[in-house]
């Protein structure tokens, strides 16, 4: 989940890694630090605070100079934000510095043992064992140094290592936490993500799990924990260094809110068949006959990601007619699930390096499924893992509750929807309707975007509430999911969802005009059915808000939403309420792009 930054090269190191670490911040925010050195120094000089990127810049000296070095900013998993838990770690004698993302199962016994050889810690971090290994290993390289502790170890990593005794390198490391390489003009990179890189170099080698490199300025090489090289080509990254700006907006949020009808575009260009009224997918890696044979479609992701796979769940049963469910990642992966040969399994994930998303590919692989990735990151650790899938082509995303990522993942499973239907049962007249529908959804968004204002206004009106209740039924319940989600992640005010059906099941228990409910009403054949659930709440003297195609009578507040084809309905629906959350959030003064606790890229279980 943290952010790693390094480089090496001819330049003054501190400000290059200052500058990647703010681009990284999303990744984590509760501490940060850097260490530099130069070929001639005399060893390394560290500075740490706790706090945000700013933070730290604040504590580095004038006088901080050097070529190479690492920095990182925190998400804490071992030990509470401080100083001394900031990363980097150092060694006792000053000459081992490390950063780390991920987690060191076995630290516990490791600590120990150390101790008990007189080793003194100075954090609470699984981390600081690595640093110790490395310092205390008798190897005549530092590769050989890092690969002796890595030997020991059990966890995750993406690590990035230095030493004073060999200051013309950077070794780094992964082990499921993404490390990525930047490749310059005589000066090398490495970070955890390519919005730190970017900048500088468009460039890039990938790490793969149980691969390590040594950086120098003028070169790298790669090679696996076991020292056999490997060969790795640089790839040209699509994203520019203009699209990680806020462009004119205050917080990133906002922009990739707005950026939404643009980026759905992006998903679909090219992708349309209108000749047979179907979609092209390429990169499924599935002919028709092999698609005919799938008899069910499991797909498995985290959070928003999770949602997105219940709306593309429903769009796949009811276009494609294959039975469809979505089931939290991190669950699948523990309850050692049936795994069936004639079951198609789609992996979603914003970054592609979810771990538990990731964790449950490899699982999947090894028991012989067929795994799709739908993901944003182009070359990412589930695209190269998954036996074919969809880019998404949001575009990045900085700000750490999903948006417009969201918007494009469910526009990915309406294709991939439209696809296996086509290949199956979906007549060409429904084809041609749902592509007429997709190709409506940019301007539709952009029309709930004109909006804002007075979303704005209901927001301000809503700020208040110490709790909310969404419901939705079918189409509308992932919906509901996804919004009281965001509410949570940015606004920090209880939500909850439920199925409008359920509503006489225990949850009307709690209606009273203190509680709004949040009702999703898309004009479908569930209409009539849905107008009751507000009747129930009326009755019951509570406050709705009712997201609909038309003005609901019994709703307080009615925030229209232009129609679609019904099964194309839910991913117009929930924009509104991401600008309802968003400025519930700024109407509270809440830390929009940066929420309490949270962090982009869950790269740890």
């Amino acid at each position: 989940m943290c952010g790693i930054v390094g480089y090496i090269g001819r330049r003054d190191v501190a400000p290059l890694l200052l500058e990647g670490l703010q681009r990284l911040e999303y990744r984590g925010y509760d501490s940060a630090g850097i260490v530099v050195t130069t070929p001639k120094a005399a060893g390394l000089k560290m500075v740490k605070a706790k706090g945000r990127v700013r933070d730290l810049e604040a504590k580095v000296p004038a006088r901080f100079k050097g070529t190479t070095g690492i920095a990182h900013t925190r998400w804490a998993t071992h030990g509470a934000p401080s100083d001394v838990n900031a990363h980097p770690h150092m060694s006792a004698d000053n000459k081992v510095a490390i950063v780390h993302n991920g987690i060191i199962d076995n630290a516990g016994d490791l600590r120990k043992k150390l101790e008990a050889d007189g080793v003194e810690f100075l954090s609470e971090t699984d981390t600081e064992v690595l640093t110790h290994l490395i310092a205390r290993s008798q190897a005549e390289t530092l590769e050989e140094k890092v690969r002796q502790a890595l030997r020991v170890i059990e966890g995750t990593y993406g690590i990035a290592v230095m030493h004073a005794d060999f200051p013309d390198r950077i070794v780094v490391a992964r082990n499921g936490s993404p490390v990525v390489l930047g490749i310059g003009e005589k000066e090398m990179f490495v970070a955890s993500d390519i919005a730190a890189l970017v900048t500088h170099t468009r460039q890039i080698v990938t790490l793969d799990d149980g691969e390590m490199a040594t950086l120098k300025a003028d070169d790298f090489r790669t090679y696996t924990t076991e020292g056999t090289r490997t060969t790795a080509e640089p790839t040209t990254v699509e994203w520019e260094a203009a699209s990680y700006d806020m462009g004119g907006h205050d917080t990133y949020m906002h922009k990739e809110i707005h950026e939404q009808a643009d980026a759905v575009d992006r998903v679909l260009r090219g992708r349309i068949d209108d000749r047979f009224s179907t979609v092209h997918l390429g990169g499924l890696n599935l002919d028709a006959r092999e698609a005919r044979q799938i008899r069910r479609v499991k797909i498995l992701g985290c959070g928003t990601s999770y949602h997105a796979g219940m709306i593309g769940a429903q769009m796949i049963e009811e276009l494609a007619r294959i039975p469809a469910d979505a089931e939290p990642a991190s669950e699948f992966r523990y309850r050692n699930a049936v795994v069936d040969p004639d079951t198609l399994y789609v992996a979603v994930s914003q970054s592609g390096e979810t771990y538990d998303v990731l964790a449950a590919v490899q699982e999947l692989k090894r028991k012989g499924a067929r795994v799709l990735g739908v993901v944003n990151v182009v070359g990412s650790a589930i695209a190269r893992e998954a036996d074919g899938g969809m880019y998404v082509h949001a575009g990045p995303e900085v700000c750490v509750v999903s948006t417009k990522c969201f918007t494009n993942t469910t526009v990915a499973f309406a294709l991939l929807a439209l696809h296996l239907g086509r290949t199956r049962d979906l007549s060409v007249r429904d084809g041609k309707r749902i592509i007429e529908g997709l190709r409506r959804l940019p301007g539709q968004i952009s029309e709930i975007l004109e909006r804002e204002d007075e979303i704005k206004k209901l927001a301000e009106e809503y700020a208040e509430a110490r709790s909310m209740l969404f419901i939705g039924r079918v189409r509308g319940y992932p919906v509901a999911r996804e919004a009281s989600l965001k509410l949570k992640e940015v606004s920090y005010i209880h939500a909850e969802a439920y199925p409008a059906s359920e509503l006489k099941h225990g949850p009307l228990a709690l209606i009273e005009p203190a509680l709004p409910t949040v009702a999703i009403v898309p004009d479908d054949d569930l209409l009539e059915k849905n107008r009751a659930a507000l009747e129930e709440i009326k009755a019951r003297s509570g406050k709705i808000l009712a997201v609909a195609h038309q003005e609901q009578e019994k709703a307080d507040r009615t925030i229209v939403v232009p129609k679609n084809e019904d099964e194309l309905d839910p991913i117009l629906l929930g924009i509104p309420l991401q600008l309802l959350a968003y400025h519930t959030a700024l109407a509270l003064g809440r830390d929009i792009d940066k929420p309490r606790n949270l962090a982009k890229s869950v790269t740890v279980e």
